[in-house]
């Protein structure tokens, strides 16, 4: 681990700024809008709750949880449309977007 390092909040909130959103806080959770298109963002690791409502909805972790949480997602069949995003150490991220989408590497999101 290097010796400063960034929340996922605040890595979750960078990617979205830098996809054209305009990002602000809703409680523990970020909200990014673009267009008609505004998804709630959410800092999560395999074990938390999964929220139960929304439309759409993207969950950002740590690379190595990514694929449990997507999982956990499928398994539980939520009523909205998701995805989440792998942040590693350095930065760089993947998102793994719903079922029977692909997995997305960083450089093909900008």
């Amino acid at each position: 681990m290097g010796a400063v390092t960034t929340s996922l909040d605040e890595q979750a909130r960078s990617i979205f700024d830098d996809l054209g959103y305009t990002v602000s806080r809703t409680g523990t959770e970020l909200r990014a809008e673009r267009g008609w298109r505004v998804v709630t963002v959410s800092v999560l690791d395999s074990q938390d709750p999964i929220p139960e409502g929304g439309d759409m909805r993207c969950f950002v972790t740590r690379t190595g949880e990514a694929t449990h949480l997507s999982r956990r997602l499928t398994r539980r069949e939520v009523p909205y449309d998701w995805a989440v995003i792998g942040i590693t150490e350095d930065g760089e991220y993947e998102v793994v977007r719903h079922p029977g989408e692909a997995t997305v590497p960083a450089e093909a999101n900008t």
